[in-house]
């Protein structure tokens, strides 16, 4: 049987991305903030857009989950009026108090995980790098809640 031999092309990522800047503007990440790549009016369109959507999602989120929320307790208190479920109030006032005693415990050392601080951190520099683009998206976040 004859051999038949397969000839393929190999593309070397990091040598293609070297002679294409278009490829390294759209896919490599970049440590510097909004303020450098778009002007003021820019920043707070997109900020304002995409927080007007988060917000306008949000909004409709809540109100779907509040219902569902509502509803469910609401049903709740109807089969227990009606018998169809006991409620073990002591064990409910046992798991209260111990959740309780936990959040003392937690509050109390206020001391975060060093992962969580580093997260913390790196929102808070990405917050000051980037004033505008986040007070854009706030204000969208608010009119989209308002609409």
């Amino acid at each position: 049987a004859g051999a038949k031999e397969d000839s393929f092309n190999v593309l070397d990522l990091a040598e293609y991305t070297k002679n294409r800047p278009w490829w390294r503007k759209i896919f490599a990440p970049s440590s510097g903030s909004s303020a450098e790549k778009y002007n003021v009016a820019t920043q707070l369109v997109i900020g304002g857009v995409t927080g007007w959507c988060t917000g306008f999602i949000f909004q409709k989120v809540g109100k779907l989950a509040a219902t569902a929320v509502g509803g469910g307790f609401f049903l709740l208190q109807i089969a227990n009026h009606t018998g169809y479920i006991k409620v073990d109030w002591k064990l409910v006032e046992r798991d209260v108090n111990k959740a309780k005693q936990q959040l003392k415990f937690h509050s109390s050392g206020n001391k975060m995980s060093p992962e969580v601080k580093s997260r913390v951190d790196e929102v808070i520099i990405f917050l000051k790098k980037n004033v505008i683009l986040t007070g854009g998206f706030a204000g969208g976040f608010m009119l989209g809640m308002a609409s």
